[in-house]
């Protein structure tokens, strides 16, 4: 009988244990796949029908895909609704970010063509669950910045997020394939339009995604990022490793160096937070890579609400292998001809900086679209609360590995007139390849050295 007691007690306490921990309740969670998509979007369209219900997303055959693996565009016969200019852009406010807006009054050619809403976000039924199992066990440790209970899912922290930081976690932790591997281009155009391209090859793993990896060592561990310069010469060979942890105040990123031209490995502990990215003339801070990426502690997050917004979406012609760079990139800005935009509901997130703390942003707006919890558009402020820097991920549906992804992603500097692109792959050999094999040998310092041979 004390036996029966005991474990009784020890049930009670792990049942209540486990609803502390919980993000949210078995009945809100229920709603995934109800009225709210699996990964937490609102099922039902808007009010004036601009934004269609989501019926489950593109089908892995929605249009055909060459020998290189590039994506054919299902929605080709679509027209545009209509343009957006600077002399028309007063009738579009309600649907525009505050940075986009800027764009418009900063460059007097600028446009965005509007397209019908196709809400194609779809990821494979093992991601649908995960986010089931983070909506049911998943919490922010204390402070908000890493998580727990996260293990048995790794991916969608928070598919019902109750405040802005939860809203963030879910892009950090978002569905980006399991291990993949791609040759992309970025550049940093003159106020001319003139540029260099430069060529990485990428790499980034998840631990569930690797048979030898410890899973002790491997509880905190987030993912591991490699890429390696091809072009330039000037710079070829150069390779920068990253752990990123899912705490990253218990367990700061990690992260080396190889030099080529030194052959030596170093630790770079400054690849982190606004340290600037040399290779793009300073233009982007690391944090601002894949829109926003890092620890989140620097800042104090809240959440304003949700909105209808113009974003970039299924930019199949921008990603086109028949696009070349040089049509893309153009003076002041990408060839916004090429951009397609859809009216989408996105979650709006404010950062501002904690007093003490430093970052050359004092405050951020994300806005993020409840379909992928991509970043869709994000807005950089400077220490005298001016708009600095607009970014916005080009986003698409890559239907044949159903993966949310993007074409590229820019960040437009409206002070000083220049930009900078990343993840563009149409020139390259093949399209970015999902679901590769992948070893954690790969990602030491040690390994690091074969990686850079030019």
């Amino acid at each position: 009988m004390n036996k029966k007691i005991r474990l009784i007690g020890t049930l009670t306490l792990s049942l209540l244990a486990g609803s502390v921990m919980a993000a949210v309740s078995p009945e809100e969670a229920a709603k995934l796949g109800t009225s709210l998509t699996p990964l937490g979007g609102e099922k039902a369209g808007n009010a004036d029908g601009s934004i269609p219900a989501w019926n489950g997303g593109l089908g892995t055959s929605a249009a055909p895909v060459d020998a290189k693996g590039f994506l054919g565009n299902p929605y080709a016969g679509d027209k545009p609704l209509f343009t957006i200019t600077a002399q028309n852009v007063d009738q579009y406010k309600d649907r525009l970010a505050e940075g986009q807006v800027a764009m418009f009054k900063r460059y007097p050619d600028y446009k965005m063509v509007v397209y019908p809403s196709h809400r194609s976000a779809a990821v494979p039924d093992f991601i649908n669950q995960a986010a089931r199992t983070s909506a049911l066990k998943t919490s922010l440790v204390e402070g908000g910045n890493g998580l727990q209970g996260f293990g048995d899912s790794r991916w969608i922290a928070f598919p019902i997020p109750k405040n802005g930081l939860e809203v963030v976690w879910n892009h950090i932790t978002r569905f980006r394939g399991v291990n993949i591997l791609r040759a992309s281009v970025t550049a940093a155009p003159q106020v001319n339009g003139a540029y260099t391209p430069i060529r990485y090859d990428e790499d980034l793993a998840v631990p569930k995604g690797m048979a030898d990896v410890d899973p002790k060592s491997s509880e905190n561990l987030l993912y591991y990022y490699k890429s390696r310069v091809t072009e330039p010469v000037r710079l070829a060979g150069n390779v920068l490793l990253v752990h990123d942890s899912l705490d990253q105040i218990k367990d700061p990123r990690m992260a080396w160096q190889y030099n080529a031209g030194q052959r030596r490995v170093r630790r770079a502990p400054q690849v982190a937070y606004d340290s600037p990215t040399s290779e793009v003339d300073g233009l982007r801070t690391s944090d601002g890579l894949d829109m926003y990426n890092g620890a989140p502690n620097r800042y104090e997050w809240k959440l304003i609400g949700k909105k209808e917004l113009y974003i970039p979406y299924n930019n199949y012609e921008l990603a086109s292998p028949n696009v070349k760079y040089a049509d893309i990139l153009k003076a002041g800005h990408v060839n916004q001809e090429l951009v397609r935009y859809e009216p989408h509901r996105v979650w709006v997130v404010e950062a501002n900086l904690k007093g003490g703390e430093r970052h050359v942003y004092a405050k951020r707006r994300f806005y993020v679209d409840e379909d992928t919890w991509s970043i869709s558009v994000s807005e950089q402020y400077d220490g005298r609360g001016q708009l600095w820097r607009v970014g916005e991920l080009m986003q698409l549906q890559d239907y044949k590995a159903q993966v949310p992804w993007y074409a590229l992603e820019t960040l437009n500097d409206v002070i000083s007139g220049r930009y900078v692109v990343s993840g563009m792959m149409n020139e390259e050999k093949n399209w970015i390849r999902f679901g590769v094999p992948n070893s954690a040998s790969k990602f030491t310092p040690a390994a690091l050295r074969s990686a850079g041979v030019r």
